[in-house]
């Protein structure tokens, strides 16, 4: 199963446009305008937010902590390295591992990829193509991968 993530090039904050393989709309991702570090709500397509995605300050490398329904789900944090991009996370023994600087990479459970993300080139904003070897995995994977991407753009900020 497959969610092509589109984010809105016009817009005051980070916004996603979340579609399947069809192209129906499944989620809706918001940024907070005026927050402390960066802020995203996840919101299904009925408009129920599923998740939030919220920047830990006071750290030396970027760390996004995920909650769903108030609880604490994960995290994601960008560790120090010299030449390439490394992420650790923290939900059910999960980790990462890839190219992200070319926005090629997997997110295993053991040694199951869980979900493949690629970039699109050639896209007006960026958008991303995940493919999932589990539905039932979706609304983490979505939620894991959205705090990826806003760590490697918190560090170049």
């Amino acid at each position: 199963m497959k969610l092509l993530i589109k984010q809105r090039v016009f817009s005051w904050t980070d916004t996603f446009d979340v579609y399947d393989q069809e192209g129906t709309p499944r989620y809706f991702v918001k940024g907070e305008f005026f927050s402390l570090g960066h802020k995203l709500h996840v919101y299904d397509q009925n408009g129920q937010e599923i998740g939030v995605i919220r920047e830990k300050l006071m750290s030396f490398m970027p760390v996004f902590e995920i909650e769903s329904q108030g609880a604490y789900m994960g995290r994601v944090e960008k560790k120090f390295t010299f030449f390439r991009p490394k992420y650790e996370l923290d939900y059910k023994g999960w980790r990462v591992e890839g190219d992200f600087m070319n926005w090629e990479y997997d997110v295993y459970d053991q040694c199951t990829s869980v979900v493949h993300i690629t970039k699109e080139p050639f896209h007006w904003g960026d958008t991303y193509v995940l493919d999932f070897a589990n539905p039932e995995d979706e609304q983490m994977g979505l939620l894991l991968v959205l705090a990826i991407d806003a760590a490697n753009c918190t560090h170049g900020q």
